[in-house]
């Protein structure tokens, strides 16, 4: 029994050691996953194109159109050295000190020195930190272009190399261009019979114009201006004094200061955005206020704005106090808000509507003057219904 059990064993052992190689054959033969027929092919490269930044130089244009979806890959290493700084930095730029309080930098969450990238038009196109390595999703149309995160007049000695590969879209997203179309369903003149032409202030004295409308949920709202780079502005104002005063101590400018409470629909504004360079934003800022509507259109929730720039101080005529001087040229800032929310991505269409008896010119609740065409902005956010506008 003892033998029996013994020669079993050892056939049982030659049996793996003949039947192992066929194993590993068989596993050695088998095409990997990637080569498994149902995966997608990986994305077509464009185009591949190099560049050599100076460390004098702040933008640097690319040549390069991006349009919405295709990938961008971007590589970059060298040095650069501050001539107050203790030591060299790479494209990721220096840890920031207390020195960078004074320093207005085009972006300002990254360190001194970084590679930054932005897309579209400089006016209103947000910075972003591509470092030393970065892969992007280009979310909008428009130009590329490449530099690095330093005050002007700022020079480092030495210079970065950045490779530039861009590949086509993949076909999974869902990133909208901003159809510009003649009309939508339920923006009308009846539906401006229940909008007031003007917000006011507390006392009821008129004010700014009401020059833009959002259809769209409120999640979708709110994202469509923080991916503009608009900053939710602080309600409370005792509040908002205290922040800034420790702010000041800190990397950024307090951009959240107060701004005043206006009135729609009876009581104050649902959410205040603003927009502007660090620093300056005491004296200059874009900003705006909006309210939901009582009503919806179409089913759909409906913010009511009202945007002005400000450029500076002036004598409030209601009390003779200090106030804020607003750009009497109304029409610019909405322009501003439609590039800067339009850059996103996440604005279906956009349209522009005249009522009866447009606003045109007018006084501030302050006193200061403005001007426009009348013309109110509609933007609807993508995913807050299917279009049947007409004449695109």
């Amino acid at each position: 029994m003892k033998r029996t059990a013994t020669l079993f064993l050892l056939l049982s052992f030659l049996i793996v050691l003949l039947c192992a190689p066929t194993r590993l054959d068989a596993q050695a033969s088998a095409p990997p996953a990637s080569q498994d027929s149902t995966a997608p092919p990986p994305a077509k490269q464009i185009f591949s194109k190099s560049f050599t930044l100076k460390g004098d130089t702040v933008w640097t244009d690319t040549g390069i159109t991006l349009e919405p979806g295709q990938r961008l890959e971007v590589a970059a290493e060298g040095t650069l050295r501050y001539g107050d700084a203790k030591q060299d930095n790479g494209p990721d730029g220096l840890t920031r000190n207390f020195k960078d309080l004074i320093r207005i930098l085009p972006f300002n969450d990254a360190g001194r020195g970084a590679l930054i990238g932005r897309i579209g038009d400089a006016d209103v196109a947000q910075s972003f930190l591509l470092g030393a390595h970065k892969e992007i999703i280009s979310p909008i149309s428009g130009k590329l272009a490449i530099g690095i995160n330093q005050a002007s007049g700022d020079t480092g000695d030495g210079s970065y190399t950045v490779k530039i590969q861009v590949f086509a879209a993949d076909g999974k997203t869902t990133l909208e261009i901003a159809r510009k179309v003649t009309s939508m369903p339920g923006i009308d003149d009846s539906l401006f019979t229940k909008i007031p032409r003007r917000v006011g202030d507390k006392e009821g004295n008129p004010g700014d114009m009401v020059n833009f409308l959002i259809i769209g949920d409120e999640d979708a709202m709110k994202k469509v201006f923080t991916t503009a780079g608009w900053v939710h502005v602080d309600a409370d104002v005792k509040a908002a004094i205290l922040a800034g005063a420790l702010a000041s101590f800190e990397k950024e400018s307090y951009l959240t200061m107060p701004m005043s409470q206006l009135y729609l629909f009876d009581r104050p504004q649902d959410y205040g955005w603003a927009h502007a360079e660090p620093i300056k934003v005491v004296a200059s800022r874009n900003h705006l206020r909006v309210w939901k509507a009582p009503f919806t259109v179409n089913g759909q929730t409906l913010w009511v704005g009202a945007a002005t720039h400000d450029i500076g101080f002036e004598k409030d005529q209601r009390n003779n106090g200090l106030t804020h001087k607003i750009d009497p040229d109304v029409d610019l800032e909405r322009d501003y808000v439609e590039n800067t929310l339009c850059s996103t991505g996440l604005v279906a269409e956009v349209t522009h509507f005249l009522p009866k008896n447009p606003m045109q010119e007018a006084k501030t609740a302050t006193g200061g003057s403005f001007h426009s065409n009348g013309q109110v902005l509609v933007m609807k956010l993508a995913g807050s219904g299917q279009s049947t506008a007409s004449n695109r």
